[in-house]
């Protein structure tokens, strides 16, 4: 495994053994005629290895992921001490320049894949991705945060069944790792069909960064990469106080009424069956409604919204455990 040709060409672009080279992905512009680039950043060590490729910001409006990324190449933790790492800090340019989850096609870049080459924007930068950049990765890393104003305990997320993706969890180690299935059109489902494994993390809220989650990211990187000898012997790997927990069955909590809504718990927290989680009232002072855990469990996900519908969705909560 890993690429050992002394030549990597991606894009048109050839990148030899210990040699670095930022590459410009450019697959549309603005209607304004202005060229949209996203800048794909590879290290190549002298010794061959495995090749990592490192991504964020496939919704435009998920921060946290882009300043793990961004800390990755700032403390040059991305320079390997063997093999290929491949950072794209934002993968979803577009909806990063305005702040939204989507393309301007209003396509979701996440449910694009493996795309078209002439279909929607979103289609065609996934195709492009699919076919010209994903080939080259023996691991894929990707930093994903909550949508809207759910928040997410820091998270891997692996397929049921798959030992390799949990054992690499494991060496990530996030506080938490979720078995869920891989959705249809998804990057992770792309890399499932071609057998590259990859580590999907999940952690904080979309347009928030979050220090906490951020260390949680930066640490499983390098954990990771020193897993993989690739990492500097400079940088230190920071040993986790605890195991990651096994969340092997989750459910949603649901409003049951419409109000404005008080949390009483944090992300993270182990509750008990019947503790109160939170409470809905009406604006009027005159509706006081308590959610209560309807099981024991970890809270993974928190609904930050000052405002609730019922029905939304407040709490991520595990029914089974590893």
């Amino acid at each position: 495994m890993g690429n050992n040709n002394e030549i990597l060409e991606i894009l048109g672009e050839k990148i030899g053994l210990g040699e670095s080279k930022t590459i410009d992905f450019n697959i549309a512009k603005l209607y304004t005629s202005t060229k949209i680039e996203i800048p794909i950043i590879v290290e190549r060590a002298a010794i061959p290895g495995p090749t990592v490729l490192i991504t964020a910001a496939i919704h435009g409006d998920e921060i946290n992921g882009v300043e793990i990324v961004r800390q990755l190449i700032s403390r040059k933790i991305n320079k390997p001490k063997r093999g290929t790492i491949i950072c794209i800090p934002i993968l979803n340019i577009f909806g990063f320049l305005s702040s939204d989850r989507s393309f301007p096609d209003g396509r979701d870049l996440n449910r694009s894949f493996p795309g078209t080459k002439r279909g929607s924007l979103a289609s065609r930068v996934a195709y492009h991705f699919t076919n010209q950049i994903l080939p080259h990765a023996d691991y894929c890393l990707d930093f994903h945060t909550g949508g809207a104003s759910r928040f997410n305990a820091a998270q891997i997320r692996v397929k049921p069944g798959d030992e390799e993706l949990l054992q690499l969890a494991k060496v990530f180690n996030a506080p938490f790792t979720v078995v869920s299935n891989n959705l249809k059109k998804s990057y992770r489902s792309a890399c499932n069909k071609i057998g590259t494994p990859i580590i999907l993390f999940e952690g904080g809220k979309s347009l928030e960064s979050n220090k906490q989650i951020v260390n949680y990211g930066v640490r499983g990187t390098k954990r990771f990469l020193n897993y993989l000898d690739m990492l500097d012997t400079k940088f230190k790997v920071t040993k986790p106080l605890s195991n990651t927990v096994i969340i092997k069955k989750t459910k949603w909590i649901r409003a049951q009424r419409s109000g404005l809504i008080h949390t009483k718990i944090n992300c993270n927290k182990l509750v008990e069956k019947g503790e109160v989680l939170a409470t809905i009232t009406d604006p009027y002072g005159k509706m006081l409604f308590e959610v209560l855990a309807p099981n024991n469990g970890y809270i993974i996900n928190v609904n930050q919204a000052a405002i609730v519908h019922q029905g939304d969705a407040i709490f991520h909560i595990s029914v089974e455990v590893k």
